[in-house]
């Protein structure tokens, strides 16, 4: 059988893609049925790097180096 499809359930979240901007993308842009994710715009909040996406949405990383979602 293929492992081309993904099963219910394996899918991945953001926390578990690597701390990288570049998995990033790939994550965001799957996420979005292909249609090409990219960044807009790079904002140091208090020594913190917070990635603006062409997504509307902001993305950052936990204490852990973990992705999330920040709300500035």
């Amino acid at each position: 059988m293929s492992q081309a499809f993904v099963r219910e359930g394996d899918e991945q979240s953001l926390s578990d893609i690597p701390p990288t901007v570049n998995a990033l993308i790939n994550f965001l842009t799957r996420e979005n049925n292909g249609v090409r994710v990219y960044e807009k715009k790079l904002i140091d909040v208090d020594g913190t790097f917070v990635h603006e996406m062409s997504n509307g949405l902001r993305y950052g990383k936990d204490g852990a180096g973990r992705w999330i979602v920040v709300e500035i």
